[in-house]
């Protein structure tokens, strides 16, 4: 029987605390039973490539979740396809593996910005939306799609954002509360982001 899953997505440049606790917080109030990172090639609505190699960003994630690997696990579709990452073409990968509609784990930035998304309507008959508050963004209570399935995840607002913690690499300032610890030592032993 295929898991009660969500798909997170992202460049996780590095994958951060906030990332790990969005994905605890829809473990437990979602009822699920597996959250898949998903390391995204070149996002399409990133202007820039990630910093770190896909090798790296992957090494990282895997690092970040080896302790809960029970209910989190790390998908390399996206790194293997290459070129620009489209949501649509994961989710429609997975449910082929598993046979069973995921939830979409996405900032509240993103939830704004849904009609921009490749294949829109289709995606929002595939998945349910659920997003966390991201600190500066509001969401317009208004849903792009109006058949579209949305649900809320209840989170602090944490200030903590990859782009951040690659400056604060970049200038030798410090990672601890922010990144996982063994993310923090691949980051410092790696020399990323410097």
């Amino acid at each position: 029987m295929p898991p009660r899953y969500a798909v997170f997505g992202g460049s996780f440049d590095p994958v951060h605390l906030g990332h790990l606790l969005l994905a605890e917080l829809a473990l437990e109030q979602l009822s699920l039973e597996l959250v898949v990172f998903v390391p995204a090639a070149q996002g399409p609505h990133k202007e820039v490539a990630p910093r770190a190699t896909d090798g790296q960003r992957l090494e990282m994630l895997r690092l970040a979740l080896e302790d809960r690997a029970e209910f989190f696990s790390v998908d390399d579709c996206e790194l293997r396809r290459g070129g620009v990452s489209y949501t649509i073409d994961t989710i429609r990968l997975l449910i082929e593996r598993w046979g069973e509609q995921p939830h979409l784990l996405i900032g509240a930035d993103n939830l704004n910005e849904l009609l921009t998304w490749r294949e829109i309507e289709t995606l929002a008959k595939l998945v349910t939306f659920a997003y966390a508050p991201r600190p500066g963004s509001s969401v317009i209570e208004e849903k792009p799609l109006p058949n579209m399935r949305v649900r809320k995840i209840e989170m602090p607002l944490v200030a903590v954002s990859s782009a951040e913690i690659r400056h604060r690499a970049a200038t030798g300032l410090r990672l601890r509360y922010q990144v996982p610890e063994a993310v923090r030592d691949y980051i410092k032993r790696h020399s990323l982001y410097r």
